[in-house]
This record gives structure tokens, C-alpha cells and sequence, in this order.
């Protein structure tokens, strides 16, 4: 475990996630209070990342519910196999005879039966989902409750009893306790607002896109091949696309994804057509395109004046996003 909040730091530097001092001193918190926590932010952040870290950091297994909408109680904790429990049925039918023998009118025979629930009510018949598999782990583990917020507000409701007692109730076993308290890391791009009573259940943390140096450093960490020139100009354009109303603002996981694309191109600098070229590995929707072109195009003249203005014939614009 973490024995203070540097060690957070370094821990997760291990495994290339390079955390702020607030997210160490939340997740430093989350580990000694035994406290689940929400992280909330756009999306592209590093939420999931998060949650996979953590479990590496603490060497635990991780253990992902991806949320979606009509996720339900028995999608996510268990489902009953009831055709193998009316094969078992089937099987033991001779045995069940033999139990029967002899019995004496309808109440005698039901109670006999009832004596040998534990065969046919057993944990052989459950399929364990992953809150489940969570809740009876044999070691402790880390927990991903992914984009809780596509879920419905009933699943939500749900989660209640798990994240206050660390228990689940099966009707057909009753209830059941953690053997460990899992670390839980519930994430949310917002979609919809958490209830009052999931957040006062959870310690919050809001991730927001990095600044410039940040985000650089964190380009350099993942992807330690780019060049000091091409990273800084990529952080620019993505810098700079953030400032506009898209309908998908472009996140870490785009700036990674464009740096990882131009190094398979065996680009070193960036030129506008190049820009223009790969624009859709960064912005998703067309619409969003278009306004990126117009961004990049004043971009683009503010680069040239800053030069000395014009640009002239037959000079090349390979250094505009310098």
C-alpha cells in the first residue's frame, strides 16, 4: 500500500501515469479511509487509466463493471444458472425418490425435501458477475465501476448497500460480506448528475484536461520516441482545438493517439496540409472538423505574423505551429 502521498506519485510514475498531487492525496485518502472514490471529468481523461493503475500500483487484481444503459442487478452481480440446476435435477431424480421413500402424506415428503436445500440453493448454480466477484474474492482487489453515469438511476440506487456495507443479498443465500474491502473507483463523464447519496458514499475527484506542460510531459512519458519538436506542436494544435465549442473536445487519450499515428508516419514536424490530413484522428464528429479547420487556419496566420507577417511565394509553412 501507499505510506504517503509521494509515494502515490512515484508508484503510479511506475506505470506511466503521471499523477497530480490532488489526485495522489485523493487516492492516498481513498486507500486509508477503505473509501470508494467518484472520479468525475470529460471524457479522454485518464478516469479508467485511473482504476487500471491503481490496481498495478497495489498489485491487486482488477476487477472492470463497464456501465451502459438497462444494466441491471443480475447483469452485474450474478445470474442463476437454472438449466443446470433442473439437469441436476434430472439427474439426481433417483436419489430424490429415495429421500422420498416412505414418507408419509405431502408435509412429510416437502419437509424431507426442504432438509436437502443446500444441494439444489448452492453457490454450483451461481454465475458470478463482477460486483459479485469482487464481493468474494480470496485477496483483495481493485473494483472499476466504469461511466456509472450511462447506468440508470435504479442501478445506481442498487450500489447503495455495496458501497456502504461491502455486502450483497442473494435471496437464494442470503447475504453476502467482503472477505476484503475492495478499493472502488466509480468514473463519470457527466452524462447525467450522481445522486446525493452515491456522492456522500465516495470521496469526489474531478480530472480536467492538463495544461500545456502537463500534457506534454505526459506525451513524453507514454510515448518517449516523439521528438521534443513534434510533441510541443501537437500539444499547440490540441491546446489550442480545446478552446472551441466541439461537440467531442479532444482528450489525452486523442493527443496520444495523433502523436502515435505521426510517429508510424515518420513525421518530425507538422505542416498544415499534414494537419489537415490526419485532423480526424483528433476531432470525431464533421462538424467539429470544420471548425478546427477555421481554428487551425487563423492559427496559421497568427503563427506567420508572429514570424514577420507575410509569408512569401514559394516558402514553406512546415514551422507554423512553432
Amino acid at each position: 500500500m501507499f505510506s504517503n502521498i509521494e509515494d502515490v506519485i512515484e508508484q503510479f510514475a511506475k506505470f506511466n501515469y503521471i499523477a497530480s498531487r490532488r489526485i495522489a492525496t485523493v487516492i492516498y485518502l481513498a486507500n486509508a479511509l477503505k473509501k470508494p472514490v467518484l472520479v468525475e471529468g470529460p471524457a479522454g481523461v485518464g478516469k479508467t487509466d485511473l482504476g487500471k493503475v491503481l490496481a498495478e500500483a497495489v498489485g491487486h487484481p482488477l476487477i472492470r463493471l463497464q456501465c451502459y444503459e438497462g444494466l441491471d442487478e443480475s447483469k452485474a452481480l450474478y445470474e442463476w444458472e437454472y438449466a443446470k440446476q433442473l439437469l441436476y435435477t434430472q439427474i439426481l431424480k433417483d436419489k430424490i425418490g429415495e429421500v422420498l421413500h416412505g414418507a408419509r402424506g405431502l408435509a412429510q415428503a416437502v419437509d424431507r425435501i426442504a432438509k436437502e436445500d443446500e444441494v439444489f440453493f448452492s453457490d454450483k448454480f451461481i454465475l458470478p458477475r463482477p460486483l459479485l466477484r469482487a464481493i468474494r474474492s480470496e485477496q483483495p482487489c481493485v473494483l472499476l465501476i466504469d461511466e456509472i453515469d450511462k447506468a440508470d438511476a435504479e442501478f445506481e440506487a442498487f450500489l447503495l448497500e455495496l458501497l456502504s456495507d461491502f455486502q450483497v443479498t442473494v435471496p437464494e443465500l442470503g447475504t453476502l460480506k467482503a472477505k476484503h474491502l475492495p478499493l472502488v473507483i466509480l468514473t463519470s463523464n457527466n452524462a447525467r448528475e450522481m445522486s446525493d447519496a452515491l456522492k456522500r458514499r465516495c470521496l469526489h475527484l474531478y480530472i480536467d484536461f492538463p495544461d500545456k506542460e502537463q500534457e506534454l510531459k505526459i506525451i513524453k512519458t507514454k510515448i518517449p520516441d516523439v521528438s521534443d519538436k513534434l510533441a510541443e506542436q501537437v500539444v499547440n494544435v490540441i491546446q489550442s482545438l480545446r478552446k472551441l465549442d466541439l461537440k467531442k473536445t479532444p482528450g489525452i487519450s486523442e493527443s496520444l493517439d495523433w502523436v502515435k499515428a505521426l510517429t508510424l508516419l515518420n513525421v518530425k514536424t507538422l505542416d498544415e496540409a499534414l494537419v489537415n490530413e490526419t485532423l480526424d484522428t483528433i476531432v470525431k464528429y464533421e462538424g467539429d472538423v470544420r471548425k478546427a479547420q477555421e481554428e487551425l487556419k487563423d492559427y496559421l496566420e497568427k503563427s506567420r505574423a508572429r514570424r514577420g507577417g507575410t509569408v512569401t511565394p514559394g516558402s514553406s509553412d512546415k514551422d507554423f505551429l512553432n
